[in-house]
């Protein structure tokens, strides 16, 4: 398989098995809190090896805090994509398959959702509500479908005069049979793709919103740790350093992972 052969894919995918083995890991690899203080605080990487990757200014465990914040980084923008998958789907899928003005009303719905910025959209959505994980993933979520639905739109509009969906109708297949049994389907590959981008931009956002304080407090995160450590960024620059080391490796290897996914589903580019 060409996906199998692609190697900057490969690498990319193995990195996110790495970090996702260490998210399921972490409570037995480091079984107390992330938020205990647990040490001297402010000790350098390999200063002390109990703590081989530091303490923070509060005496708190560096790596601890990596692992933890790698299950809760990585499981809300896992489920922030898995939001903003469900509704852009249907929402693209509806407008696209039935056109008219149920196609308008919701191409109008999907673009006062994307004229909207996104970081703001989140802010208001969890300022509302109480700041969880729950809220941050279904605020980013709720941010980020109309991507989905504009691409999911397109594809049902190219596949709706199908003869594989003319055939469909004149079986007397139900709308839902037709939408996804039939169209879903053959629209999967691109939506695959741009979900793996999805996925990197909810790790991101969530970084900048537990950055600003808007994540839930008893939860460690990258963009937590960020936060904290900014104000020592001159003298303790690791505290900064290694959690925003990690989410670059998250990010970069779903991009590695969606051009590999792009290269094997795209037949132009898979031809070559």
């Amino acid at each position: 398989m060409p996906l199998l052969r692609n190697r900057a894919a490969l690498a990319g995918a193995g990195v996110l098995l790495a970090f996702a083995a260490l998210a399921a890991a972490a409570g037995w690899i480091f079984p107390g809190d992330p938020l205990d203080m647990v040490g001297q605080p402010l000790l350098w990487p390999g200063q002390d090896m109990a703590f081989p990757l530091g303490t923070d200014a509060l005496g708190r465990d560096v790596a601890a805090g990596l692992v933890h914040g790698a299950r809760a980084s990585m499981a809300v923008g896992a489920y922030a994509a898995l939001i903003g998958l469900v509704i852009g789907t249907v929402v693209g899928a509806a407008g696209g398959y039935f056109g008219g003005r149920i196609d308008t009303a919701l191409t109008r719905l999907t673009e006062l959702f994307q004229t909207t910025p996104t970081m703001l959209l989140a802010i208001v959505i969890i300022a509302i509500a109480n700041p969880s994980t729950g809220t941050v993933a279904l605020a980013i979520g709720l941010a980020s479908w109309p991507t989905i639905a504009r691409l999911v739109r397109a594809q049902f509009r190219s596949l709706r005069e199908a003869d594989f969906v003319t055939a469909a109708r004149s079986l007397g297949y139900s709308h839902l049979r037709i939408i996804f049994g039939e169209m879903l389907p053959n629209a999967l590959p691109p939506v695959v793709v741009t979900t793996s981008v999805m996925v990197a931009s909810a790790i991101l956002l969530e970084s900048a919103l537990s950055f600003l304080g808007l994540s839930d407090p008893n939860v460690m995160s990258w963009g937590a740790m960020i936060g904290n450590g900014r104000e020592l960024l001159r003298s303790a620059w690791y505290l900064t350093a290694l959690p925003g080391a990690a989410i670059s490796l998250v990010v970069l290897s779903l991009n590695l992972l969606g051009d590999g996914l792009n290269d094997h589903f795209n037949p132009r580019l898979r031809s070559r």
